[in-house]
């Protein structure tokens, strides 16, 4: 398993996310779909290292509407990939 540092993300009108990136990396743009295949069979990691130092990793929820992507930075109930710039 490597690991994938991801500092933006890809979200459409409504901001859902579509894809994560890393500008340079081979791997990035990566799409969603994608990511949560890499991480559901543990190909990749990704995870996002916030100003304060600290990094978490991204995982896969299963939603009312589908799987989708979410990183816990906090204490709060809020999906914090959103803080990231779009890519």
């Amino acid at each position: 398993m490597s690991d994938r540092e991801v500092k933006k993300t890809k979200k459409d009108g409504e901001g859902d996310i579509l894809a994560l990136c890393n500008t340079g990396e081979h791997w990035s743009p990566r799409r969603k779909v994608d990511v949560i295949s890499d991480i559901e069979s543990r190909v990749h990691r990704y995870f996002v290292r916030w100003p304060e130092g600290n990094a978490t990793d991204i995982h896969v929820v299963n939603g009312s509407s589908g799987k989708y992507l979410r990183t816990d930075r906090d204490n709060t109930t809020r999906n914090n990939l959103d803080d990231l710039p779009g890519c």
